[in-house]
């Protein structure tokens, strides 16, 4: 769960982003905190009470089919594009760094990175990923905690003058209190809890490795572990982008820049690492990034197969498929995501302007609010959604979303649209759902 949470995005971006951000991305690891107490008090507790493989299953015994299908295509679409911001931005600082001098194209080393994948997720199921994310995770987080040493040492800091260095420096603000901006304290807490509930308990990819747990006991155990975890974790990556701006302050080391001419903070660390800090600190950041990249991307093949094979195409209850068809739909299937997922990337290649973690987080807001908005109206109320009219108003809500977000400054007096994005997305399709549905009947059985 660490390390499918964290990703290179976090190793890269996270750390570059305190420049133009500061600590700010704490008021959002803070809102993060409370969202996995409500995957754990509502979520969990449901998904084994259904026993469900599929979390989207839900939807269909609460609505019906057609509901399950959009809750599935959201997933579908705000996984393959996260993954494939994630893997984008791995493979470019990849390829900048050891196969562009090689002569080998972005193309090429793409490709070879989801064959990769693609080897180990094809016949491995959910107890091989389990065991190779905790290798991947620990090796992410041993590579953190030696970049933050390879730094301090090159700039010739101990223990207590690293912590000095830190509480000093000018990026550790961590609240902002300027409601019309999108680092305003309310908005990235209350986004922040918010992303959690709908990235971790309305997303297949997380949560299959959570009803992989024995029973709901273990299963809240892990969240409330993983939860306090990823506080510690993320102030340290936050910690080590302060060092990184005192680093290139100390040498006169300019920020490398996009080709539009805007600071490039996803290759700075990469830069400092492979160029600056000698040889530990770039095979250090290397056996990071590796398995930052491959700890978050590797399972999201296997889980995008289930969810399309079980919410979109029912074959696991069509008796039309022996087991044997079954098995030969699920590898079809894993490879046409695979080759899904490196065409996106390229796309992100052709598109991206921006620091990746800001782009995956803002796409997030978009995607998962039509999820939230669909839970919450099941799980909060007893009344019975039009099934047929799901699909229109889930597709409705993000246009309007995006449209307030385009002309907020405008229409809003200045007001900048952050995280709480993915609130409002909510909350419209929540209210959309109400306006066509019905009070359930006491012949129809409503699952709570």
């Amino acid at each position: 769960m660490i390390g499918d949470s964290l990703s290179g995005v976090t190793f890269i971006s996270v750390p570059g982003t305190v420049g133009t951000a500061q600590f700010s991305y704490m008021q959002l690891v803070f809102g993060y905190f409370f969202g996995y107490i409500v995957i754990t008090q509502i979520l969990l507790p449901v998904y084994y009470k259904l026993n469900l493989t599929s979390i989207y299953t839900y939807l269909r015994q609460r609505f019906g089919s057609y509901s399950e299908k959009t809750g599935s295509f959201y997933f579908l679409l705000s996984r393959t594009l996260g993954a494939a911001g994630r893997l984008f931005l791995a493979v470019t600082v990849i390829q900048l760094f050891v196969f562009t001098p090689l002569g080998v194209p972005f193309e090429i080393s793409v490709a070879l990175v989801i064959i990769l994948m693609l080897v180990y997720t094809y016949k491995g199921g959910i107890k091989t990923l389990v065991w190779t994310d905790v290798l991947q995770s620990s090796v992410l987080l041993l590579g953190l905690i030696l970049s933050i040493a390879a730094i301090s040492s090159n700039m010739g800091l101990g223990w207590s003058g690293m912590v000095k260095t830190i509480a000093n420096s000018d990026y550790n603000q961590i609240f902002f209190w300027d409601w019309k901006e999108k680092s305003f304290f309310p908005k990235q807490f209350i986004g922040g809890m918010f992303i959690a509930i709908a990235m971790t308990g309305l997303d297949q990819n997380m949560m299959q490795k959570n009803l992989s747990c024995p029973n709901l006991k273990d299963a809240q155990k892990n969240i409330r572990w993983f939860s306090v975890v990823l506080i510690f974790v993320n102030i340290f990556f936050l910690a080590l982008g302060a060092l990184i701006y005192g680093y290139i302050q100390n040498n006169g080391i300019a920020v490398p820049l996009t080709e539009a001419g805007k600071p490039n903070t996803d290759h700075l660390f990469p830069m400092l690492a492979l160029h600056h800090l000698g040889m530990f600190a770039a095979i250090v950041f290397i056996l990071g990034l590796v398995a930052a990249t491959f700890s978050s991307a590797d399972s999201v093949l296997t889980t995008l197969t289930t969810s399309f094979y079980i919410d979109v195409l029912h074959a696991n209850e069509n008796p039309k498929y022996n087991e044997k068809k079954r098995t030969q739909l699920r590898h079809i299937i894993h490879i046409a995501f695979a080759v899904l997922l490196l065409l996106v990337i390229l796309i992100f290649k052709w598109l991206n302007q921006d620091a990746i973690i800001n782009t995956v987080l803002t796409v997030a807001g978009y995607t998962y609010g039509p999820l939230l908005g669909l839970f919450a109206f099941g799980l909060l109320t007893k009344r019975i959604a039009q099934d047929k009219a799901v699909p229109i108003i889930c597709l409705i809500t993000p246009v309007v979303c995006f449209i307030l977000s385009t002309y907020s400054k405008e229409w809003f007096g200045g007001y900048n649209f952050g995280h709480e994005l993915l609130l409002l997305n909510g909350l419209l399709t929540f209210a959309g759902l109400w306006l066509f549905s019905k009070t359930a009947t006491s012949e129809v059985a409503v699952t709570k």
